[in-house]
């Protein structure tokens, strides 16, 4: 059956409770993946999606659809199965020609006129299945690419004159990215507007996500993305922040040491995902992974995978997880283990506790408190950030994006959480109302336009402190943009900004008033502070000023530890790299949510180079109506009945369950069933929290517990 005929829709389960966590998988239902979130996002169409489809509505899963908008198993658009064409000259290549891929079949695409045709029937399959959102992942256009036949006639199209090798000049390079850009922004909007329109045309207003890598790391990795602009789409409903090890892993400088930096990188890339979407009031995702693509050992995934989880609930509006991709990898995949020979499969004992962790998050509450630390400071980023990472030119290095962790590290070091801002978005007035001091540098990115200088001017008129870092010397300060055209003629972006704020063009270190506000100029570009030891001492001092001094924003805080309270859970990371290494004491007691075995903790201490997850408990004259607090299951119909607690748990198959149970006393009896046959079960009592220990071997079916009192 072609896949156009193959449209028969399949029966979605009613809600009753709001959608909040999800996973990605490309397979039918098993009892060994059966991780128990809201939404199964079901990647890529073909003739068998109604099966696998309704193999998870039959489990209950809201099922949605994924795919990639940039690479995916598109043979039969290549190969002349779509429209009797081939189209090899789609294929993203390098100088060489070389095609660059995704897999050994799958190419990264130029979004031409015919792929998005392409693309409009792999959407409207899915819509005609019946599923309720679409998730077009990762817009990717490689820096290293430009060279394809397809992409030369898009660059003739768009720029009305011939093609430029992108290598031989800065303004090449520039222009190119511009168009990447461009080409993916185009092609999600296209898509997008094509959704909802057919969509709608079927009774159906079928959402549209975009699953996306942080700016951070596609500037990183040396790719192109529409990234910010896409949050301005009206056909657009959200990101997917996809953040996990692999991205947060990627070695970084600070005080002139290079290495992997992961909680502070993690908590970087997550902040600049939020940072797209807070203003425009879209919904954004948190994703991370308990392993990656990368193979490494299981004890290097569950360090890095505590380390980014910590950093994904430090942000305490977002409420909206993808709790893993891939979970058939996970659950049925082996990696290494040391000391074995033979790559092993998933430890029982960091399923279980892998568990407990996605499972907190089918109920993680939002809340209004913040992060512990001195508030109000903020980098400006912007999508320019990845116009100038490939090639270099005139011998200009921005060691692994050195010029924005100059300006970031130095105080997310020093416990201060530093927020950061997308200039796309300053036409908002959200955007910098809670800003006290911005930090900008134009050595590693570029302004889109003149709003942006208006914008800051105005913020800087009515108060705001900003502090630029740069020498304005990379060649790409001088390729033909808006600053230089026309009716602007400004030797750098820099100079126009000085220009409209009525200040005097600045070739040396300076500060000035403006308005109410004062803006600091140090002619040192932000890398310079982190490739070498103690490089930062002067910029710290500086920053302290600021936010003290000139924007009155209080005492500034340095301190070597993170920490949020959020509803009854505390999350916490200490800093190593930082004089004081003493650790963070947590005093409680608590539940160790990293720890499988759930004990019981009358403090936690918090090392250097560690994190927590930790569960705030009650002492027992406290204690209040029974409740789970901690599962490595999910939880349903979770009832109390005069003196008897019941309530049945869901998890994958093979996997051990542990359970925290709040109760107002020791219980009698304790009855574990799974279909209808006794479980064997264990328990202890705490009295101290009032709480019990209840394990036993989860079921996808489900496992049935009555607690009588």
């Amino acid at each position: 059956m072609s896949l156009l005929l193959c449209n028969s829709a399949f029966a979605q389960p009613t809600r009753s409770k709001p959608q909040t966590t999800s996973f990605q998988i490309d397979q039918p239902w098993s009892a060994a993946v059966d991780v128990r979130s809201d939404i199964v996002m079901l990647y890529g169409i073909g003739d068998d999606f109604p099966a696998r489809a309704a193999s998870w509505t039959g489990k209950g899963y809201d099922v949605q659809f994924m795919t990639g908008i940039a690479w995916g198993n598109y043979q039969s658009y290549f190969d002349g199965r779509f429209d009797g064409k081939q189209h090899d000259a789609d294929i993203q290549r390098e100088r060489d020609g070389t095609p660059i891929l995704h897999g050994p079949t799958v190419p990264y695409v130029v979004p031409s006129r015919s792929y998005l045709e392409y693309m409009k029937t792999q959407v409207k399959a899915a819509i005609d299945f019946g599923v309720t959102a679409i998730y077009l992942e990762e817009p990717e256009y490689w820096a290293r690419g430009g060279y394809s036949e397809t992409f030369k006639q898009e660059w003739q199209d768009y720029y009305h004159f011939p093609w430029l090798p992108q290598h031989e000049s800065p303004e090449a390079t520039y222009l190119s990215s511009k168009l990447k850009y461009h080409l993916y922004f185009n092609a999600l909007k296209e898509i997008f507007s094509y959704i909802k329109t057919y969509s709608e045309s079927k009774g159906q207003r079928v959402k549209c996500f975009v699953p996306t890598h942080s700016l951070l790391n596609y500037s990183a990795w040396e790719i192109i993305s529409p990234e910010a602009s896409l949050a301005a789409l009206p056909g657009m409903d959200g990101y997917i922040a996809q953040v996990w090890t692999g991205t947060a892993r990627v070695p970084n400088y600070f005080n002139g040491v290079k290495k992997e930096r992961v909680f502070e990188n993690a908590f970087l890339e997550y902040s600049s995902v939020l940072s797209m979407t807070a203003p425009t009031k879209k919904t954004v995702y948190f994703l991370t992974d308990p392993i990656e693509d990368g193979v490494r050992s299981w004890d290097d995934y569950k360090k890095n995978y505590e380390a980014t989880f910590t950093a994904e609930l430090m942000f305490p509006t977002v409420n909206h997880f993808e709790v893993m991709p891939w979970p058939n990898r996970i659950y049925l995949g082996k990696f290494p283990v040391e000391n074995k020979a033979e790559p092993q499969p998933i430890a029982p004992a960091y399923a279980t506790q892998m568990q407990v962790m996605i499972n907190a998050l089918n109920t993680m509450p939002q809340a209004a408190s913040h992060v512990s630390g001195s508030r109000g400071i903020a980098v400006l980023l912007g999508n320019s950030m990845m116009f100038q990472r490939f090639p270099t030119h005139q011998g200009y290095e921005d060691p692994q994006l050195s010029n924005f962790y100059g300006l970031a590290l130095p105080l997310f070091k020093r416990g201060v959480p530093v927020d950061l801002v997308h200039m796309e978005n300053l036409a908002y007035p959200e955007a910098l109302k809670d800003t006290n001091v911005l930090l900008l540098s134009y050595a590693n990115m570029k302004p889109t336009s003149p709003l942006v200088h208006e914008k800051l001017a105005e913020w800087v008129k009515a108060g705001g402190v900003l502090v630029y870092y740069g020498k304005d010397a990379d060649p790409f300060q001088q390729v033909k943009e808006w600053w230089n055209t026309g009716n602007f003629k400004y030797n750098t972006p820099f100079e126009h900004l000085l220009k409209v704020m009525q200040l005097p063009p600045a070739q040396q270190d300076a500060a000035y008033t403006y308005g109410k506000g004062k803006v600091y100029i140090t002619r040192t570009d932000p890398k310079e502070i982190v490739l070498q030891p103690n490089a930062d001492q002067r910029f710290i001092k500086q920053i302290q000023q600021a936010y003290e001094n000139d924007a009155h924003a209080g005492k500034m805080v340095f301190k070597n530890s993170y920490r949020l309270d959020r509803g009854p859970y505390t999350l916490a990371a200490v800093m190593d790299e930082n004089e004081d290494q003493k650790p963070l004491i947590i005093q409680g007691p608590l539940l160790d949510l990293y720890n499988p075995e759930l004990p019981v903790l009358q403090s936690k201490s918090i090392a250097p180079n560690q994190q927590a997850f930790l569960y705030r408990l009650a002492p027992a004259k406290q204690a209040k109506a029974p409740a789970v607090l901690a599962a490595a299951a999910r939880v349903y119909d979770f009832k109390v009945q005069q003196n008897i607690v019941s309530f049945s748990t869901k998890s994958p198959a093979n996997t051990n369950n542990v359970m925290r149970i709040l109760l107002p006393a020791n219980p009698k009896q304790i009855e574990v069933t799974h279909q209808a046959q006794p479980e064997p079960a264990t328990h202890t009592w705490d009295a101290q929290t009032s709480t019990l220990l209840l394990k036993f071997r989860n079921y996808s079916e489900g496992v049935a517990v009555k607690i009588k009192l």
